[in-house]
């Protein structure tokens, strides 16, 4: 799931292991969350040497609920937790969200905060239970990698491109991320409440930077791209910073 000289480098070395060598399989990655995690420590540090002030919240249902709240004031919010995404995709730990519903979202959120042509689409983040009721995948979702990934383009279910124009290729298609419990607790928590309060378990996600700046790594990368861009709140680690 990272296309390129990391995934390319990873398939040869698992390649080499399994085919030539003959050993036998023991690893599936269900998931991209290899990366590099900063705690609360590190987070309020970065906050504190920023003079930036924040409100905590220990409790992962309370957070899952004010971002829902954000989501249906129609705000863009900002999501930093745990380990950064291996791979060119934000999945949810290193992700900018917003409600697909909106027929303008894409242009706020291009213009506004992403600060490329207006045209760019983005991503939709479904759960992986309720997949099928939006777009047409050629196998059962929980079956087809790709789409853990934001690695594959299906077809929107007819009469449901409507519902979520902020997240609908031209073509009608969508670049799907499916998402479960086990895989990511608070984001899947928070497409259910999204679902729970709208009928649509559905959320626009697109990468945590600017354009032409790589993925937000560090908490001080987060403040930085939050400060300059039109996101509404901050979500990072058990702190929430607002505009």
């Amino acid at each position: 799931p990272a296309p390129g000289d990391s995934g390319g480098a990873l398939g040869a070395a698992l390649y080499v292991y399994h085919v030539l060598l003959g050993k036998q399989r023991s690893f599936v990655q269900n998931h991209s969350y290899w990366g590099k995690a900063y705690g609360n420590d590190h987070i309020g540090k970065a906050l504190s040497e920023a003079s930036v002030a924040a409100e905590n919240v220990f409790d992962d249902e309370t957070l899952a609920h004010l971002m829902v709240e954000d989501l249906l004031a129609g705000k863009v919010i900002s999501l930093f937790q745990g380990r950064f995404e291996w791979g060119p995709r934000a999945l949810g730990n290193r992700s900018i969200l917003a409600d697909p519903r909106l027929a303008n979202m894409k242009e706020i959120v291009n213009t506004k905060i992403k600060f490329r042509e207006p045209f760019r689409p983005f991503a939709p983040a479904v759960l992986e239970e309720r997949a099928a009721e939006y777009y047409d995948c050629p196998d059962a979702p929980e079956r087809i990698h790709p789409l853990r990934y934001m690695l594959m383009v299906c077809p929107v279910k007819e009469g449901k491109e409507t519902i979520i124009p902020a997240v609908t290729h031209a073509g009608g298609t969508g670049r799907v991320q499916t998402v479960r419990q086990e895989w990511n607790p608070l984001y899947h928590q928070v497409i259910k409440g999204f679902g729970d309060e709208t009928g649509v378990p559905v959320v626009l996600n697109t990468s945590f930077n600017l354009r032409g700046e790589p993925i937000v790594n560090t908490p001080s990368n987060a403040l930085n791209t939050f400060r300059k861009s039109g996101i509404d709140t901050l979500y990072m680690g058990n702190f929430v910073v607002r505009k």
